[in-house]
């Protein structure tokens, strides 16, 4: 009886576990290409001094926690404040964690490429596209460009301007 299985909305259930294991392993594959990125911008003792790549590591951390959900080794500073298209959205750097720990709006990004990072001063500018899914269906992509504002090691300000990129086919 290979072949044949329960049918789940129009598929069977080897064909949805086939594509929640699809989007697992992608999501492993993003995970470590992040893991490396963050590694590779950590900054060694005598860096962390002068604050030259601490900026970089703080806002790659608040971006790895979109796609991991956890926002343990994002250096959030108690009272940083974050903005959504002029909204805003985030009131403390605990109300920020939690969001990122446990908000539904983050649950359905899967992914994060194209990223540029920018740093002037202590200003770091991103863009990057961030991808969305959910029971192992693509949702939308969308173009965000988002600059942090980190001081002491610490993101105090966080502004994002979200674009849905929306496919014709």
């Amino acid at each position: 009886m290979a072949g044949t299985g329960f049918p789940v909305a129009g598929r069977t259930v080897e064909r949805v576990l086939g594509r929640v294991f699809a989007v697992l392993r992608r999501k492993l594959v993003a995970l470590a290409v992040a893991v490396v990125g963050v590694l590779a911008v950590l900054p060694p003792t005598a860096a962390a001094a002068t604050g030259t790549t601490v900026r970089p590591a703080a806002a790659r951390a608040y971006l790895d926690a979109l796609v991991t959900h956890d926002a343990s080794a994002v250096p959030l500073a108690r009272d940083a404040r974050r903005v959504e298209n002029g909204i805003p959205t985030g009131f403390s750097g605990a109300d920020i964690r939690w969001q990122l720990e446990h908000g539904p709006q983050y649950r359905v990004i899967t992914g994060i490429r194209e990223l540029t990072l920018t740093v002037r001063g202590d200003r770091v500018d991103t863009r990057y596209l961030l991808d969305t899914g959910l029971l192992g269906i693509d949702l939308v992509t969308t173009e965000i460009t988002e600059y942090f504002l980190v001081r002491d090691g610490e993101i105090r300000y966080i502004d994002a301007t979200i674009v849905p990129q929306f496919s014709s086919t």
